[in-house]
């Protein structure tokens, strides 16, 4: 059995500051010397970076819908070895998930799974006796749920907090509250919040935020609260394959442009013998020497002019697919391996051009949401009929060539028509699906096995 303080910092609904909370009771419990394992629910690939700020430790995306119970708990288990705490930021409200009418997919599923207290992070500006209806509806809406504590965010004043905890009269308790400020305030752009890179957000927010906590948040409480929760099975669903050497070299982009990889996915990676080599498409002006490449998602729009004037890059990931070279990109990979990408400004970018098609920028979402997949014909990730699951989340539209074959076929969670989807040309495939590999382990298996092929062919 596995002991770990944990908890969940859920929200009633999506923008009440959960990330801000996050952030602020990892740096608090991390000032009192704890180490903490930090995890996001749902597919969201941008909060994690802040959370991998806050506890200088890798981030893990737990998503029900896309990993399942078993890989859930796989992951959670593995991740939280040497920690002393284990934080989950919720995804949107605490209910809310892949259906309307359960908890599938939500971030309740989660802790209910992980047996783990639940902290309610509520946007207070302008509420009195009302958080005492709002606090008594999520407590007791669902009876398999412990919603253990409350955090009144955005308070206007000491007395405020002190009114708020006087109407909920302790059930469940208010555990603290955060003042507005928006001078601390987390920058967004059009998928979210920015990434929390050094030059994009200050190090002094994450003090402060850090410091407001500690301040303003019953700490004691709250970290007696996470040592409630139950010990836990110990499983390890994701078993280390290969014991001995290296099958492969993989390489990964990674910088400015692309950096949306689930945590798991390159866990997945490494433990089938591949070695993950990190390159910039923006910066370096030579590839790694490697059998494979694997390009994520990210904002290669922001960066279009730093990419395409990369010729030299460009120009090897070309001679690399020459040379029959494995090579896989999801949605800003896919953008970049395209023909081009064409800028809100209407500037076309060249791009590497392995897959003939267009990348437009559009002003408003193109695609959002969880999605099924079939693949049609063999691919690098394997032989036909694999199903896997992933989700969309793009504001760009792809005009694609019409010889390019499509080799999935994809369902859309929430309903419509099947289309057309994963674009290959030679062994090079491209698609905007983030694709979650727990919810079928023999696609990282087929990804390694191409690139150990062409290591040996190339050997």
């Amino acid at each position: 059995m596995l002991k770990i303080p944990r908890l969940v910092i859920a929200g009633t609904a999506s923008n009440v500051g959960k990330t801000t909370v996050m952030v602020g009771l990892v740096r608090a419990l991390r000032a009192r010397g704890l180490r903490v394992a930090v995890f996001k629910c749902g597919p969201d690939y941008l909060d994690p970076t802040y959370h991998v700020r806050a506890a200088d430790a890798p981030c893990h995306n737990l998503d029900g819908w896309m990993m399942g119970r078993d890989a859930v708990l796989s992951t959670f288990t593995r991740a939280t070895q040497g920690a002393d705490i284990a934080l989950l930021e919720g995804v949107m409200g605490l209910f809310d998930g892949a259906s309307p009418t359960s908890d599938e997919g939500s971030t309740a599923e989660i802790a209910k799974w992980l047996q783990a207290p639940v902290l309610l992070v509520c946007d207070t500006g302008g509420m009195a006796r009302s958080i005492a209806a709002l606090a008594k509806g999520f407590s007791t809406f669902d009876v398999d749920l412990q919603v253990a504590g409350l955090i009144c965010n955005r308070v206007g004043s000491r007395g405020h907090l002190d009114l708020l905890r006087k109407a909920t009269e302790g059930s469940p308790p208010v555990m603290g509250g955060l003042p507005k400020e928006s001078s601390l305030d987390f920058a967004d752009r059009h998928l979210g919040l920015q990434s929390a890179d050094r030059a994009t957000v200050s190090e002094d927010v994450f003090v402060a935020w850090g410091d407001r906590v500690s301040e303003w948040c019953d700490i004691d409480t709250i970290i007696a609260l996470a040592h409630a929760a139950p010990a836990l099975p110990d499983i390890h669903a994701m078993e280390r394959i290969v014991t001995e050497g290296v099958r492969c070299r993989i390489g990964l982009a990674f910088d400015e442009a692309f950096h949306f990889y689930y945590d798991d996915n390159l866990r997945r990676l490494e433990s089938l013998g591949a070695e993950l080599v990190r390159f910039s498409p923006i910066h370096d002006t030579h590839l790694p020497d490697v059998d494979g490449l694997y390009f994520g998602g990210g904002y290669p729009e922001v960066h279009a002019e730093g990419l395409s004037r990369n010729q030299s890059m460009r120009a090897e990931v070309a001679s690399f697919a020459e040379m029959q070279g494995p090579i896989y990109g999801e949605c800003g990979g896919l953008m970049y391996l395209s023909s081009g990408i064409r800028t809100l400004d209407r500037t076309l970018y060249p791009m590497v051009g392995l897959i003939p098609g267009e990348a437009e920028m559009k002003d408003r979402l193109q695609a959002l949401g969880y999605v099924e997949v079939e693949t049609k014909e063999n691919t690098l990730l394997g032989p036909a009929g694999l199903r896997f699951r992933g989700h969309q989340f793009r504001y760009s539209d792809f005009h694609l060539s019409p010889d390019v074959e499509r080799t999935y076929n994809v369902c859309r969670r929430r309903g419509g028509e099947p289309f057309g989807e994963g674009y290959r040309r030679g062994n090079t495939l491209g698609s905007y699906i983030h694709a979650h590999w727990a919810s079928n382990p023999l696609l990282v298996q087929g990804f390694v096995q191409a690139c150990a092929a062409h290591a040996r062919r190339a050997r």
